[in-house]
């Protein structure tokens, strides 16, 4: 991954992509290893090069409940720790081995108040990620589970294809047994 390309935007300079790009440490994650855990303080964000990792909360009944899947491109961040610097109440796991490059939050903050572009590559794509839990927010109450279902496999079809099924289902809201109904709808329908 070319981490130039990543933050390439109109206002920064190669000379400032350069040091963004040297902020960052390449990481190796083995499946099931978590990033960050309940309780504890993000210290960094990950952006994935490979792999798929997922974060969750644990609900009061003591089930896991599916907030978010991290795929290439993506970056894996607990927003509110991170910057709030408060304890999480998600975790982050990888799904499947991953490669990762690693920014530190103490030299995000630097580059944050030393490169102005940089602060505004950060509030474009803070913007487009308000954007999208906002839709995220309103489609799971506005859209059904078959519909969801389908905006998943449009948008990120690397989930459906990695993914346990059991997180699938958590992450649409719905029961294991809903999204097997749906697959095999959409199945017989293609056949």
């Amino acid at each position: 991954m070319d981490l130039k390309l990543f933050y390439a935007h109109p206002l920064i300079s190669a000379e400032d992509l350069s040091r963004i790009e040297a902020a960052h440490e390449k990481v190796q994650l083995k499946k099931d290893a978590y990033l960050l855990q309940e309780g504890k303080t993000a210290d960094a964000y990950y952006i994935i090069e490979s792999g798929l990792c997922r974060s969750f909360v644990i609900s009061d009944e003591g089930k896991e409940i599916v907030t978010n899947f991290f795929a290439e491109g993506d970056i894996l961040i607990e927003v509110l720790s991170l910057f709030k610097q408060v304890p999480t109440v998600e975790n982050i796991q990888a799904l499947t081995d991953c490669t990762a490059w690693k920014i530190s939050f103490v030299d995000f903050q630097k580059l944050f108040h030393s490169v102005p572009a940089f602060m505004e590559w950060g509030r474009g794509w803070m913007a487009n990620e308000l954007f999208n839990e906002k839709q995220r927010n309103v489609d799971m109450i506005s859209k059904s589970a078959l519909e969801r279902y389908k905006k998943l496999l449009e948008d990120k079809p690397v989930i459906v294809q990695s993914a346990p099924l059991k997180y699938v289902a958590s992450f649409l809201g719905i029961t294991d047994t809903s999204l097997s109904r749906i697959r095999k709808e959409l199945a017989i329908g293609q056949g």
